[in-house]
């Protein structure tokens, strides 16, 4: 037997990629010779494998069962339901929770100023000093001196190095409080900046640390330490968050 010609066997893919789908099925004989015609069997119970290749996937997604549908859990538990009271009460982890927060400590911080726990409002762009459980307005840029106006001073409040400094008598109530603190929490507005080595050496030769942080962290610093170790350990000097300094 004869192998088909080419000409026949591409006829014959021509044929099957052409037919439409919803015909007949048709069957090819086998062909005894090149030059005889194709003996075409129709039998609709009779299935062509089809020459075009199937890529998609057989697996088909599994349905989903939404969260909102399922049992929500009973229990926190993660094992067997407990009859003990394993519940966590963070309320009695909290060891400051019976001290009462100091009236100095600081509720909320302003662009112009800030609100105090025991109701003093500062709200016309002055700085806050807290010492021995008392609160001071502070105006550190009045001692910058050429300074014409308190925007100027303010600016003037960092040297040539970008470093914040301030002069001596800024700190002169510090000199005069008995005991004195053992920490100053200085805020610096909304950002933060290095203190100047001649700033930190003076108010470490008081006997008082220093911690400098922007205002808002400050605040919540001073909160919590004057929370724990009192009014007297912890002093801070805070300026207004709105301030911020042009570049020199």
């Amino acid at each position: 037997m004869q192998p088909p010609s080419p000409q026949l066997l591409r006829v014959l893919r021509t044929s099957l990629v052409n037919a439409p789908r919803s015909s007949n099925l048709t069957r090819f004989c086998q062909i005894p010779s090149a030059s005889a015609a194709p003996c075409l069997v129709s039998n609709p119970n009779t299935e062509i494998p089809s020459t075009r290749r199937n890529y998609s996937s057989p697996i088909r997604p599994t349905r989903m069962i939404p969260r909102s549908h399922a049992h929500k859990p009973v229990s926190h538990d993660r094992g067997p339901e407990s009859k003990e009271d394993t519940q966590t009460n963070f309320d009695a982890l909290n060891v400051l929770g019976n001290i009462p927060a100091p009236t100095t400590a600081i509720d909320a911080c302003l662009d112009s100023g800030f609100h105090l726990n025991n109701g003093v409002k500062l709200t016309n762009g002055d700085g806050l000093l807290l010492v021995g459980g008392e609160a001071f307005a502070w105006r550190p840029w009045k001692a910058v001196e050429g300074a014409e106006s308190d925007r100027v001073a303010k600016d003037a409040m960092l040297n040539a190095k970008g470093q914040f400094e301030l002069d001596e008598s800024v700190w002169g109530l510090l000199n005069l409080v008995w005991p004195k603190p053992d920490m100053l929490i200085l805020g610096l507005g909304g950002t933060i900046f290095p203190l100047s080595p001649e700033t930190k050496r003076h108010i470490n030769s008081l006997g008082i640390r220093v911690d400098v942080l922007d205002t808002r962290n400050a605040a919540a610093q001073f909160n919590l330490l004057a929370t724990e170790r009192g009014v007297t350990e912890i002093a801070a000097a805070m300026i207004p968050i709105g301030w911020k300094a042009r570049p020199l």
